[in-house]
C-alpha cells in the first residue's frame, strides 16, 4: 500500500543527531528544503545543522500549491542540482514538496508543522489556482521516503490546526464507508474498518486532547490525524475515495472569502452537508441521527456547523450556485454517492446543515422546498 518508507517520530526529534543522519542519508548531498516562510523559520535552527552534511537550498513557496509555483520551484531545484527534497509545513506546502520530488524523481522527506491534514503521509497532491481555488489532484508514484513527526513542533502550532485535522480525519469514515460500497477487496474492507477506528478515537478523545496539549491523549489524536488518516487512504486506494465532504470543500474554495477557514474546517462542514443530502434525497434517518450527533460534537470542540461559522454568512444566490456547480461538476467526487445529486439540491443542503432531523424537507424534480 502507499505508505512512507520510514516514519521517525518523537519529542524534539529534529534536534537529535540520529534524525539528522537519517535525513541526510535520504536527501543526499544537495538537498532542497521547501516550505512557507513561517514554517522554514520554525525549523531553521534544527535543520541548519544539516549544512555540514549537505549543500542546502532553502526555498520559500507561495501561499498555494499552484501550477505556476510548481514550475518556479522546479526550475530552482534544477539550478541547485537537487538530490532530494524536504517539505516543511502544512498541507499545501507538503503537497507542493511531494509534487516537485515526483516531477524530478527525487527522494522526498515530509516534516509536518501541524496536525491539520494527513498530507505528510499520502501519495497525492492537490493543485490550486493562484487565487486558491481547487483545480485538481495529482496521484503520485509513491508516498514519502521519510516522514519526520516532531511532537514539539506540532504542539507549537495553533490549536485550531489540530481541530481542523480532527475534522479532516472524521471525513475518512463518512466518505470511505460510502465510496467503498460493498467492496469485497480485503484491503478496502480493512481501510473502512480503520476509518471507523479513526472516527471513534477522534470522537472519544478529541475534547480531552484539545484541553491538554502535549499529553498522551493529545499525542494519540495527533497520530490519528496525521498517521492513521493516512493509513486509510493508503490501504483503500481509489476505492476509498473522497465523496461529498471534500467536494463541498472544493466548491467553497471558489469563493473569494473562503481563505478565512482551514481545509479541515471546510471538510468538517462538508460532512454535515453530505449527511443532509442523504436525508433530503434518500429520507435516510440514520444520516439524520448521525448529523445531530456530529453537531453536538462540533459544538463541544469548536468545529463549524454552518456557512456562517466558516465566515461565509450572507452569501448571495450566485455565490451558492457557484459552490454547487463546482461541487457537482461531472468529474466531482460528489458523484461517488449512491444517488444522484444536482446543484439545486446541494444549495438546499448547504443552507440547512443545522436543521432538526428531516424537518419537512423534500426535493422533487430538481426543485427543493423546505416546509
Amino acid at each position: 500500500m502507499p505508505a512512507p518508507a520510514r516514519i521517525h517520530r518523537g519529542w524534539n526529534c529534529l534536534a537529535q543527531a540520529d534524525t539528522l543522519q537519517l535525513l541526510s542519508q535520504t536527501i543526499g548531498a544537495r538537498g532542497v528544503i521547501l516550505g512557507g516562510q513561517g514554517s522554514l523559520e520554525r525549523v531553521a535552527v534544527q535543520l541548519s545543522r544539516l549544512g555540514s552534511r549537505s549543500s542546502l537550498s532553502w526555498q520559500p513557496y507561495g501561499r498555494y500549491c499552484s501550477q505556476a509555483e510548481r514550475e518556479t520551484l522546479l526550475a530552482q531545484c534544477q539550478v541547485h542540482q537537487a538530490t532530494g527534497i524536504v517539505g516543511v509545513g502544512g498541507g499545501k506546502a507538503l503537497d507542493m514538496s511531494k509534487l516537485i520530488a515526483h516531477d524530478l524523481g527525487l527522494p522526498i522527506v515530509t516534516i509536518p508543522t501541524s496536525a491539520a491534514t494527513c498530507a505528510a503521509w499520502s501519495a497525492l497532491s492537490n493543485l490550486y489556482s493562484e487565487q486558491g481555488s481547487f483545480d485538481h489532484d495529482v496521484s503520485l508514484a509513491r508516498s514519502p521516503d521519510l516522514l519526520l513527526l516532531d511532537y514539539e513542533l506540532i504542539r507549537s502550532a495553533p490549536m485550531r490546526t489540530l481541530r481542523a485535522g480532527i475534522g479532516d480525519g472524521l471525513a475518512k469514515w463518512y466518505e470511505a464507508s460510502v465510496s467503498s460500497r460493498s467492496s469485497e477487496d480485503v484491503l478496502v474492507i480493512a481501510a473502512v474498518q480503520q476509518a471507523r477506528v479513526l472516527r471513534d478515537l477522534l470522537l472519544q478523545k478529541a475534547e480531552a486532547a484539545l484541553k491538554d496539549p502535549g499529553s498522551l491523549v493529545w499525542q494519540q489524536v495527533v497520530d490519528a490525524s496525521i498517521l492513521l488518516a493516512g493509513v486509510v487512504g493508503g490501504l483503500g486506494g481509489s476505492q476509498c475515495r473522497t465523496v461529498a465532504a471534500h467536494a463541498v470543500h472544493n466548491g467553497l474554495t471558489h469563493l473569494t472569502r473562503h481563505k478565512s477557514s482551514l481545509h479541515g474546517e471546510k471538510v468538517a462542514y462538508g460532512i454535515l452537508v453530505q449527511q443532509r443530502l442523504e436525508e433530503i434525497l434518500q429520507g435516510n434517518q440514520l444520516a439524520a441521527t448521525a448529523r445531530q450527533q456530529l453537531i453536538g460534537f462540533y459544538k463541544t470542540i469548536g468545529l463549524p456547523i454552518t456557512l456562517s461559522d466558516l465566515g461565509l454568512d450572507g452569501l448571495s444566490s450566485d455565490d451558492l450556485s457557484r459552490v454547487a456547480q463546482v461541487a457537482c461538476a461531472p468529474a466531482s467526487d460528489i458523484h461517488h454517492l449512491p444517488f444522484s445529486v444536482w446543484p439545486e439540491a446541494l444549495v438546499v443542503a448547504l443552507q440547512t446543515t443545522n436543521l432538526p432531523n428531516l424537518q419537512g424537507s423534500r426535493v422533487v424534480a430538481g426543485l427543493s422546498t423546505l416546509a
